[in-house]
């Protein structure tokens, strides 16, 4: 469907009816095949390298391209949806670029832009760095809806930062429907209160950093890829040793996600004694879902304004973690590993921090006091950690699905000893196998070491302080190889 309607046929000294269709995608890269538009090149080829100009694509709808014989405009036929305001601004702003297309049948199918630097023309970003940036936004981003294209389009790379006020508003002006509805429209309004004069410095530095924090994220929606489930069990059999409940509930969360491209309703709550690999599961499962991922440890939150950040008010104001995390991944769609949730009602401060996760994890949205927004949370999938679930309120449990992680057995702890913990210091320490040898008794002698207490990581120290005194004996003593009995491994670790 057309991006604009000019119902009206033109007429002299007005601008030329809108050329082009757009054309709705959501793929990451572009290729000749998969472009970002399409001019006509129905009269001549162009150049798979070629300069020029775009005229405003709103009004004039074409590009100007810079041959030997003089400037030779070409209509656009068809753009990405994405890239109309980006194109409409390099437009604006006769911004000189250099095109990568191919001639088709269709017409010439440009998959690449680059800044180019001669020309007269007034450029309002001072790198190209900004328009790859720009290019590399709109194609993780999703196609804005069809409904939204005919609206006011006034309203709408490189590893940089977008924190001039400069630069956030060739931001906000290319990435136009792109960003959701509230974050452009909360956008515009700050962006207001940065270039005012009618208000305080503090307000404007605090309107032009809240602004900086939120453009750097990507706002995504909340559709997710087919996960391959094999490829998952892979990485589950990778990280952890037995557990096939666990592992099944997880491919079961896989599954789902594959019939619907959305997040479960419901996170993950892992609940065990310490040490049993609760948060080596929620890495994997970060791994398996192809998101960036934060931790919360809710034993050392004890005040809600930590996770909700404090008021514009304050000249120390800052935004709480749970931004912050946002910020930190770049994107709104990421893991949340919530550490140690039977922590989360014992807040010392104006209020109790479980109050505020309830709203992170309602998927309806989460307002920071910073940001004076409501920042999208459907992206967002929890997994929670907790040793005693008596602990956690009815409310917050009812948010997730609770797996219960058992303690290893005997027989489990020696195999994960053998196989995995201690083969893994010795490849970090640099010693072979043959360098350090443990014999069947010795190895029960570790793990009756431990009876008492729970989970591997006293396992894991142990296989530190045995190869460490492997490695002492063999360069200090010019040992060939160590091999530990019983009773070296009892006097060793007593």
């Amino acid at each position: 469907m057309p991006v604009f309607d000019f119902n009206s046929a033109p007429v002299p000294d007005a601008h030329p009816e809108c050329t082009y269709t757009t054309f709705y995608s959501n793929d990451s890269e572009t290729a000749p095949e998969k472009p970002i538009l399409v001019l006509d090149n129905h009269e001549r080829s162009w150049r798979h390298h070629s300069c020029g100009i775009f005229t405003n694509p709103a009004k004039r709808t074409a590009f100007e391209f810079k041959e030997e014989g003089g400037v030779i405009s070409a209509d656009i036929r068809k753009i990405d949806a994405r890239f109309v305001s980006l194109l409409k601004w390099l437009g604006e702003n006769r911004i000189n670029v250099r095109l990568s297309g191919t001639n088709t049948e269709e017409g010439y199918a440009v998959y690449k832009i680059r800044e180019t630097a001669f020309g007269g023309g007034t450029k309002l970003s001072a790198e190209d760095g900004f328009l790859q940036f720009m290019i590399e936004r709109l194609l993780s981003s999703n196609a804005p809806t069809e409904e939204t294209e005919d609206e006011d389009q006034e309203e709408t790379g490189d590893e940089m930062k977008l924190t001039s006020l400069q630069s956030i508003t060739d931001f906000m002006t290319c990435a136009g429907r792109t960003l959701p509805d509230n974050i452009r429209l909360w956008a515009r309004r700050n962006l207001a209160v940065a270039r005012s004069h009618e208000v305080s410095p503090e307000e404007r530095r605090h309107a032009q950093r809240a602004l900086s924090i939120m453009m750097n994220v990507q706002w995504k929606h909340n559709y997710f890829e087919a996960i391959d489930p094999q490829e998952a069990r892979r990485i589950l059999d990778e990280e952890l040793y037995g557990m096939e409940r666990v592992k099944q509930r997880i491919i079961e969360t896989i599954i789902q996600i594959n019939r619907t491209h959305t997040l479960p309703a419901y996170g993950l709550l892992l609940v065990g004694p310490a040490g049993t690999g609760k948060s080596q599961i929620a890495y994997a499962v970060a791994r398996i879902l192809k998101l960036p991922w934060t931790t919360l440890d809710m034993s050392s939150i004890n005040d809600p304004e930590q996770l909700t950040g404090s008021s514009r008010v304050y000249a120390n104001a800052k935004p709480g973690i749970i931004m912050e995390a946002f910020s930190a991944a770049g994107e709104s769609n990421l893991v949340f590993i919530i550490n140690e949730l039977d922590k989360a009602a014992s807040g010392k401060g104006n209020g109790n921090p479980a109050d505020v996760l309830l709203t992170l994890l309602d998927n309806l949205g989460f307002t920071d006091n910073y940001m004076e927004c409501m920042v999208p949370t459907v992206g967002v999938y929890p997994i929670a950690t907790a040793n005693d679930k008596s602990n956690i309120s009815a409310p917050l449990m009812s948010r997730f699905a609770v797996i219960d992680i058992p303690d290893y057995t005997a027989e489990e702890k020696k195999i994960i000893f053998s196989r995995f913990a201690l083969p893994k210091v010795l490849r970090r320490m640099g010693l072979r196998e043959e360098e350090c040898i443990i014999e069947g008794d010795a190895l029960d002698a570790v793990v009756e070491n431990f009876a008492d207490t729970t989970g591997i990581r006293d396992l894991e120290q142990a296989a530190e302080h045995i190869a460490a005194n492997a490695l002492y004996q063999i360069e200090v003593d010019h040992r060939t190889s160590v091999v530990f009995n019983r009773e070296m491994i009892k006097e060793l670790l007593a």
